[in-house]
């Protein structure tokens, strides 16, 4: 089986994709969602009606309740009957482009291999949840359609990159600003010659990386194979997902706050700190510049933490900047060992800017803040090459994808 295919999109139909398209579902609460469509400027057809169905039901609504599987597919159906969504009638691919400021990313909308998912040639870096993967693999048995999209990575190829410079060429199908500044644009590839020519460029590589989305691919993997079981091997077989070339990519800070400091005093906590850092007061806010390099922030006051080199090592979890945080700070001086079950620490994207660090601190609801040096695609793709996972809350990229322009139906 290819790696990738053509597939018949559901997407916007002309003039209608600024109306249907939305943040991605995990992006928002369901409360802030329902702000969005039905406040002061209302929006029927954003796909949040969709993905977050449970909007149009009553406040409180549990998201996981059946009524809001079966809202989605009402609302899916309203959107198909009055024209806003249609698929096509032929199976294509779709390149997309994301600008944000001065960032461009250009990839490949395609329908990725469940097997080579299966195979570990579509390769995780994450554990995932139970209960957000039942979520998943619900909503899509309910809708018979993957609607988000997985974002992966392949390294960087002067060949693929060509063809997606051509499917990207000409007056695009689809051209979108959202509220936040974010440009997204779509071009249709129906030449039968390009779509052969990337068919082939694709499935020549050793392997894709899942950057995002691994509750996605778990899911469709999931569903794919009850369906199998079932006697009916069809579009299933195959997950939504869209392709950039890792060099592209852009993975911001996911930075760390903490409630307490363990008991210790804030110059306790400096000396336990200089066992195992340099550890450097700083005159303003300090983004680390390179692996190694951390920022810590205690109330009024920036330092600069260098990492001893000794501690560095050749495994590529080990060596993670948020891991030898947990390693040597988290961990031992602070007794927090379980990222993702322990009230006392939390997480802040690098989108929000070093001041929401200084606010969550001076506020008084956190002790300290950990500003981190952005993890590379290389990292991320040298774990995963290591068939290893890393921490909770390594990676934070930037520009987030549309939800609504393209949907795949495997009914």
């Amino acid at each position: 089986m290819p790696l990738i295919l053509p597939f018949r999109g559901l997407r916007p139909t002309s003039g209608n994709a600024a109306l249907v398209a939305a943040p991605p579902y995990d992006v928002l609460s369901s409360d802030e969602a329902r702000q969005m469509v039905h406040g002061a400027a209302a929006k029927p057809w954003s796909f949040l009606h969709i993905s977050k169905p449970e909007i149009d039901l009553p406040a409180g609504t549990d998201p996981y309740a059946p009524a809001v599987y079966a809202k989605a597919v009402e609302n899916l159906n309203q959107m198909l009957a009055a024209g806003i969504l249609a698929r096509d009638e032929q199976a294509c691919y779709y390149a997309y482009r994301i600008v944000m400021g001065a960032h461009v990313q250009t990839g490949l909308v395609a329908a990725a291999s469940v097997a080579a998912y299966d195979a570990n040639r579509i390769k995780k870096h994450e554990f995932t949840r139970p209960d957000k993967e039942d979520d998943r693999v619900r909503q899509i048995e309910a809708l018979n359609a993957q609607t988000g999209p997985v974002l992966l990575a392949y390294p960087s190829q002067p060949a693929a990159d060509e063809l997606l410079a051509q499917a990207s060429a000409g007056t695009p199908d689809a051209d979108v600003t959202a509220p936040d500044g974010i440009r997204h644009t779509l071009w249709v590839v129906r030449d039968a010659a390009l779509i052969e020519r990337i068919t082939a460029a694709f499935d020549a590589m050793p392997a894709l990386y899942i950057a995002d989305g691994h509750h996605r691919s778990a899911a469709a993997s999931r569903v794919a194979a009850a369906r199998r079981k079932a006697g009916s091997e069809q579009a299933s077989d195959y997950f939504l997902a869209v392709i950039f070339p890792h060099r592209q990519m852009k993975i911001m800070d996911y930075n760390r706050v903490v409630k307490d400091l363990n008991g210790l005093t804030a110059e306790q906590f400096l000396a336990r700190l200089a066992e195992r850092f340099l550890v450097s007061p700083s005159c303003g806010a300090v983004k680390p510049s390179c692996p190694g390099e951390i920022g810590l922030y205690l109330p009024g006051r920036w330092y600069r933490l260098n990492i001893d080199p000794k501690l560095f090592c050749q495994d590529p979890v080990a060596n993670l900047d948020v891991s030898l945080l947990s390693a040597h700070v988290l961990g031992p001086i602070l007794g927090i060992t379980d990222l993702r079950r322990d009230k006392r620490i939390d997480f802040v994207g690098g989108i929000r800017g070093l001041a929401e660090l200084e606010k969550r601190v001076d506020s008084g609801e956190m002790a300290a803040a950990f500003a981190m040096y952005a993890t590379r695609m290389e990292d991320l793709m040298a774990v995963a090459d290591s068939n290893q996972v890393m921490p909770p809350k390594s990676t934070w990229f930037e520009p987030k994808l549309a939800d609504g322009l393209v949907s795949h139906v495997i009914a």
